[in-house]
């Protein structure tokens, strides 16, 4: 153990901390922008949420059960010792690079409010925000805390016992949310509309500003998973780009051949898919091996959101199709792709033979069928007790009488004003459905001249 602060890999730290907290704001952009107008400030204060409430019981006991001294020698949970973070600050100094405690528990803070805002894709528009607010607690320390021992405490069994390898949490942030987002999906049923009409995305523009911000924060989630500024950090920096340049390639080809075109939408999750699946690996691969991570994974997602429809689970906004199978497939991908120069050991392709990749799959099962399953009991009871499932997906919002997204005028609305008023509308003749196109500003405005003009003549 150091004895010395080392100012250099702590600034790096407190930045990548940084990074990473404002991804929870990128994800609600991003989520935002997917769904219909009437659901935007929901899925906004779904991730917001998790900020204020992770942070609360991070502080409480969060942090002690996933990283205090583990109980029992099992791996499987650290003891309460450090509630409230007693003995927790800037003088005692996590693992070997003289980072101070109370940063590192910081920085894992920020992975655990992002893990959980994730899961609100999945439900996205048919949740209550009571029953959400319940989920976020009781998921959060019975099913983030334990695996987040389990992969990152250093005496965790999946890499302490196992032998398994995730350098920035493909497992209890990706695979976890990803399983999680299928269990709380199947609680909450299905939309009414579900097989006949898919989710557009209302405000493209919003989902590319919140992947924007996704993909600066990743650069800290991965490389500061290195918990240094030398070591593994610059090579997991440039592998997360280029896994998302790789994915980029490989979705949009699927895509083109299924659909003859390709979307900006597709393009968005391609890269969060390629992100998705290096960050387990991104500190154990070499670029080569990154390059191809990122193209398996978009391939592979470009298939696996379609699935829903073939199993019949509504995962809103493809949740499970791009952050579990992405983080599959990240985390597999260590066992083929591995290094001895980067991790020490040889996936199946660098001459290590199958020993690697065996604990690779264990690791993926355990933990899938873990948040899986308890996310199910948990969604259950929330559901049972008071309540999980919005009425008729939010056609009247509760608690969004007094603040809009937008104008709650719609463009439709005004078009039939003006058809009623007998004006010719000549000013988007190509209206989409008018909840899509409720945040076309420009066609608003268009709009209504033509109708302030047509009530100033009479």
């Amino acid at each position: 153990m150091p004895t010395t602060l080392d100012t250099g890999n702590t600034a790096w730290l407190m930045a990548s901390t940084a990074m990473v907290l404002l991804m929870t704001p990128g994800l609600a952009f991003f989520y935002g922008g997917m769904v219909k107008t009437k659901h935007v400030l929901v899925m906004l204060k779904m991730s917001f949420v998790c900020l204020a409430l992770v942070t609360l019981l991070w502080l409480a006991i969060g942090y002690s059960l996933a990283f205090g001294k583990d109980v029992g020698g099992l791996g499987l949970i650290g003891t309460p010792a450090h509630w409230m973070m007693h003995d927790v600050g800037m003088t005692s100094l996590w693992g070997t690079t003289g980072i101070p405690t109370v940063i590192f528990s910081a920085f894992q803070m920020a992975f655990a409010i992002i893990t959980v805002a994730l899961i609100s894709g999945s439900i996205a528009g048919r949740a209550t925000m009571r029953g959400w607010l319940w989920f976020v607690v009781a998921w959060t320390l019975l099913v983030y805390v334990p695996m987040a021992h389990w992969v990152f405490a250093p005496d965790g069994w999946v890499i302490a016992h196992l032998g398994a390898l995730d350098f920035a949490g493909g497992l209890p942030v990706e695979i976890n949310s990803g399983a999680a987002g299928l269990a709380v999906a199947i609680v909450v049923r299905k939309r009414k509309d579900f097989e006949r009409e898919a989710i557009r995305p209302h405000n493209l523009p919003l989902v590319v500003i919140g992947l924007a911000l996704l993909w600066f924060g990743w650069f800290g989630f991965n490389a500061g998973s290195a918990l240094q500024t030398g070591g593994t950090a610059p090579m997991a920096f440039f592998n997360t780009q280029l896994a998302a340049a790789g994915a980029m390639v490989g979705w949009p080809l699927i895509e083109k051949w299924k659909l003859g075109h390709v979307e900006m939408l597709g393009v968005a999750g391609a890269a969060v898919a390629g992100m998705v699946a290096i960050t387990p690996s991104c500190g154990e691969i070499s670029p080569a091996g990154a390059l191809a991570v990122g193209f398996m994974a978009g391939v592979v997602c470009a298939f696996a959101i379609n699935f829903k429809y073939k199993l019949r689970y509504d995962d809103t906004l493809d949740v499970v199709g791009v952050h579990g199978f992405g983080g599959i497939v990240g985390t597999l991908a260590i066992g083929l792709f591995a290094t001895s120069q980067m991790s020490g050991k040889k996936g199946l392709f660098y001459g290590g033979g199958g020993d690697l990749l065996w604990r690779q799959a264990v690791a993926v099962l355990a933990c899938a069928l873990f948040s899986f399953s308890a996310t199910w009991l948990i969604a259950k009871v929330i559901e049972k007790t008071i309540g999980f499932r919005a009425d008729e997906e939010y056609e009247h919002v509760p608690g969004q009488e007094e603040e809009q997204a937008y104008d709650d005028e719609t463009i439709a609305e005004i078009r039939s004003r003006l058809i009623q008023a007998r004006v010719p509308v000549a000013v988007g003749a190509d209206l989409r459905e008018a909840d899509s196109a409720a945040a076309d500003h420009q066609l608003l405005a268009e709009l209504r001249e033509v109708l302030e003009r047509r009530e100033n003549e009479k």
